[in-house]
């Protein structure tokens, strides 16, 4: 789903479009043969990247898995963590609503 996301996104098109050119040197050779080879060169970097995410994802949501504790203190986290943002926010607002009045 993301793959098809990603090929349809037209902002990746008018960053290749862009971004791209300024690399390429009509000096050294075909210039449409320099911009697909950058473009190869940056899709398999990438790749590599974000399958290298995938597997560390993957590895760390297994092992969260296989120790339900380890489940717990992340619930316990993540739910203080979002408390405090939101006490962050409300005291942002209040502190919006005393400067404006």
């Amino acid at each position: 789903m993301g793959l098809v996301t990603n090929l349809l996104n037209p902002k990746i098109a008018i960053l290749y479009v862009s971004l791209l050119p300024q690399f390429v040197d009509p000096q050294r050779g075909h210039v449409a043969a320099q911009s697909l080879l950058l473009g190869l060169v940056q899709i398999a970097i990438a790749l590599t990247v974000n399958a290298l995410i995938v597997l560390t994802a993957g590895s760390i949501a297994s092992f969260l898995a296989r120790r339900p504790t380890w489940l717990r203190v992340q619930r316990y986290v993540m739910g203080t963590v979002l408390a405090a943002l939101a006490v962050r926010i409300a005291a942002d607002r209040s502190r919006a609503a005393v400067a404006a009045g």
